[in-house]
C-alpha cells in the first residue's frame, strides 16, 4: 500500500470513528439525561448525588438504556437520507407522521403541532411563530450534518428545510446550523478551537447565546437555554464522560441537552471515548442503528462530487 493510500485509509477510518462517536454519543446522552429530565440540579443532587449512570426511570419511567423522541426522530432523518440517497423533504415529513401515529414515548408540543399540520393539509413548512424557538429541530439534524460533510450548500438547504417542518424561527435555524457546522468540522478532524470559533460566531450574531456566564439549572427546551448548557459543558471539559455528566446534572431538558452534548463530544473524542458502561447499557438495536447509519451517511459523502 502506498503512503498516500495509507493516509487516505487513515482519514476514512478517523472520520468513521468520529461519526459513530457523534451518533452513539447522541443516543447515550439522550438515555443518560432522560433519567433527570425536568429535575433541578438541587433535586438531582438530593436523589443521585452526581447522576452518572444509565439507569432509565425518570418521569417517563424508561427502561435502562431506552432513548426518547430525540434519538427516534434523529434516526428517522437518517433513514430518509439513506433511503433516498439524499434529502427528500416530503419523505421526512411522512416519516415523522408515521412515527407520531405509532404513539412515541414522548413528543414536544411544537413538534406534535408541526407534524399534525402536515398530516392535515400536507404543507411541508410551519408558518413563522415567535413561540417556536424550541430545541426540537436542532435535536434531530445530526444525519444532515454527516451526509453533507463536503457540501456546505446542501447542508444549509437540507438543514433549514428539516428545521422548518416544525420550527420556523431564526434562533432555532441559526443554532441548528451552528451546531451542524461544528459537527461537520469535528468529524473532518477539526479541533475544539475550531468548534469554539463557530460557537463564538453564533454568539456574535445572536448575543442571547452567550455562555461565558452560566447559571446552574438554566436548561429549558428554549433553544437558547439548551445550547448555552451544551456549550458551557462541552467547552469547559476535556473528556466525553465529563462533558455528559456536567450537562445532564443541570437537569431541565436534560435528554436533549445530553444528546447534543454527546453529539459534539463524540465527534471530538471518537466512539472509543464513550464510557463502555454507558454504551453497554444503551438499547443494542439503537447502538447498532447509530453505527450503521453513520457508516452509510459517510458512504454517501464518498460517493458525492462536491468538495468544500
Amino acid at each position: 500500500m502506498s503512503d498516500a493510500a495509507a493516509e487516505r485509509g487513515g482519514e476514512i477510518a478517523g472520520r468513521l470513528d468520529r461519526a459513530v462517536g457523534a451518533m452513539q454519543g447522541f443516543a447515550v446522552g439522550d438515555a443518560l439525561g432522560a433519567t433527570v429530565e425536568f429535575l433541578t440540579p438541587r433535586e438531582i443532587k438530593a436523589k443521585y448525588g452526581v447522576h452518572k449512570r444509565v439507569i432509565g426511570g425518570g418521569w417517563l419511567d424508561l427502561r435502562p438504556g431506552q432513548i426518547t423522541d430525540d434519538t427516534e426522530m434523529m434516526l428517522i432523518v437518517g433513514r430518509v437520507i439513506l433511503a433516498h440517497r439524499g434529502w427528500n423533504l416530503s419523505a421526512c415529513c411522512a416519516g415523522f407522521a408515521d412515527w407520531l401515529r405509532g404513539g412515541p414515548v414522548d413528543v414536544g408540543n411544537t413538534v406534535r403541532r408541526g407534524i399534525r399540520r402536515f398530516m392535515t393539509d400536507g404543507t411541508l413548512q410551519a408558518p413563522y411563530s415567535d413561540g417556536d424557538a424550541g430545541n426540537g429541530a436542532c435535536m434531530r439534524n445530526l444525519p444532515v450534518a454527516l451526509a453533507t460533510l463536503d457540501d456546505p450548500a446542501a447542508f444549509r438547504l437540507w438543514t433549514l428545510e428539516q428545521c422548518r417542518i416544525t420550527h420556523n424561527h431564526p434562533l432555532s435555524n441559526e443554532a441548528t446550523l451552528s451546531l451542524g457546522h461544528m459537527v461537520r468540522a469535528l468529524v473532518r478532524d477539526a479541533d475544539v478551537a475550531a468548534a469554539r470559533d463557530e460557537a463564538n460566531g453564533l454568539v456574535a450574531a445572536h448575543p442571547d447565546f452567550r455562555f461565558s456566564v452560566y447559571r446552574p439549572g438554566d436548561c429549558s427546551p428554549f433553544i437558547v437555554d439548551t445550547v448555552k448548557t451544551v456549550f458551557h459543558a462541552y467547552f469547559g471539559t476535556e473528556t466525553f464522560r465529563d462533558c455528559l455528566i456536567e450537562t445532564v446534572n443541570q437537569g431541565g431538558d436534560a435528554d436533549t441537552a445530553g444528546a447534543l452534548a454527546g453529539m459534539l463530544a463524540g465527534a471530538t473524542y471518537g466512539a472509543a471515548a464513550i464510557p463502555r458502561e454507558w454504551l453497554d447499557r444503551l438499547d443494542p438495536d439503537i447502538a447498532s442503528a447509530c453505527r450503521k447509519q453513520a457508516a452509510g451517511l459517510l458512504r454517501l459523502v464518498s460517493a458525492g462530487t462536491n468538495e468544500e
